[in-house]
């Protein structure tokens, strides 16, 4: 009779700590969804040329399975500028540039090449890329920047749908990450016909647009004065993508004309 109870009395304990374990949980897991209810949509503008600066810690973090994190977005729009940019006139009205925060230490990020360790815009960049967790669309003129590469084929490693719509000329240039990212087993779509594929846009887990002038390609990204528009908008999100899908069913492979017809 005892020896009963006492199985019941553990039974109860067990019990009680697995529920309390679970309301542990839900009350972790409803604080979350609160913060980011109340988080506001993120709004950021990049100019470039980017300063060139160490972005392994990212690629690593990310490797390792952590994500990498993005700053919360201000109420306004914050804008990153390059080291060095020139803001407007005295009295004109036009906001200085946003200073970069002091590098790193290069032990701190764990790396110890001499590259500055600091933020630069293609580190923000590469945050916002790499902060896809189910989805992310590519829609690029030119892509033969290394480093996106590696985050885009890490994310894939991580189970990241990807789709990537390019241009059929520029693809096949020396350098380009395209045959890199067929290799891995992402899908590419490319243009046949004699206009250019010249968008330059992409999408994060079909809530994030990323667009503006800039190409994906170290030449852009460390001496173009080029822009980035990294904005969190339902409406703006929606038309891009209704783009997207509708450039990514005319590229459809089974369209292509490969031994096209005398008249």
């Amino acid at each position: 009779m005892w020896r009963l109870r006492w199985q019941m009395l553990g039974l109860t304990a067990v019990s009680v700590g697995l529920a309390l374990e679970t309301l542990g949980f839900l009350v972790g897991w409803l604080r979350q969804q609160r913060r980011r209810r109340h988080q506001p949509p993120r709004r950021e503008v990049l100019f470039f040329p980017s300063q060139v600066t160490c972005t392994e810690a990212l690629l690593q973090a990310q490797r390792q399975g952590g994500p990498p994190g993005v700053a919360p977005a201000a109420t306004g729009p914050e804008v990153r500028r390059s080291p060095g940019a020139a803001a407007g006139p005295p009295g004109s009205g036009a906001p200085a540039p946003a200073l970069a925060p002091a590098p790193a230490p290069a032990a701190a990020s764990g790396c110890l090449c001499p590259l500055p360790h600091g933020e630069s815009s293609l580190s923000r960049l590469l945050q916002y890329v790499l902060s896809a967790r189910t989805s992310l669309e590519l829609c690029l003129f030119a892509f033969s920047n290394p480093q996106l590469g590696r985050a885009v084929h890490l994310l894939h490693q991580q189970g990241v749908r990807i789709r990537v719509v390019t241009d059929c000329d520029y693809m096949a240039l020396n350098g380009s990450q395209i045959g890199r990212l067929r290799k891995a087993g992402i899908q590419v779509r490319h243009d046949q016909g004699a206009g250019y594929m010249h968008h330059k846009f992409a999408i994060v887990d079909k809530k994030m647009l990323i667009t503006g002038s800039l190409n994906w390609t170290t030449q852009a990204i460390q001496n173009n004065r080029e822009n980035v528009l990294i904005v969190e908008d339902e409406e703006y999100v929606r038309l891009f993508l209704e783009e997207f899908e509708r450039i990514w069913e005319e590229f459809n492979p089974v369209n292509y004309t490969f031994f096209p017809q005398r008249k």
